[in-house]
């Protein structure tokens, strides 16, 4: 039973994450630590950017969670945490390798949720200042963006 319960907890901490990640995106990247995720807007020559800066930042609540989950044996802590990792392990695969090819693999994946997610955040992109911009989540893209691949695919038929 307690099997059931650290899986479920992982799930709702993963899920969850989105909303977590939505609102740090919209409010604090956009907000008070643009200084930190403009250059991810404007582009940059090297390497790494100072958007890069955020990896960290997320990752230590989750080491955190999953530490002193261990530490004291508190093992819905410990899932908790490891579901915030796994969201994080998913927003690299899919932002940083897939949308933004910062590794060059999956760069010919035609897959309808993969092509509507990489359309939102393109025009999430399109803003180059912190205000006026759109599309700040990760995994749950709004229906308006399956709306313009429906519309897309029909007007190149």
């Amino acid at each position: 039973m307690d099997l059931v319960i650290y899986f479920l907890l992982f799930i709702l901490a993963f899920v969850g994450m989105e909303f977590v990640a939505w609102v740090t995106h919209k409010y604090v990247m956009h907000g008070w630590l643009w200084s930190l995720h403009k250059d991810h807007h404007t582009g940059s020559n090297h390497t790494l950017e100072h958007n890069d800066w955020f990896s960290f930042i997320f990752a230590m609540p989750s080491f955190i969670f999953i530490f002193f989950g261990f530490m004291f044996q508190i093992y819905s802590i410990v899932a908790i945490g490891f579901g915030m990792t796994a969201y994080g392990v998913a927003y690299f695969v899919v932002h940083d390798i897939f949308i933004h090819q910062r590794i060059k693999l999956f760069r010919n994946v035609d897959n309808n949720y993969l092509r509507v997610l990489r359309r939102a955040h393109k025009l999430h992109h399109k803003h180059l200042q912190k205000e006026e911009g759109e599309s700040y989540g990760f995994l749950f893209v709004n229906k308006k963006y399956y709306d313009m691949d429906k519309n897309s695919l029909l007007d190149s038929k």
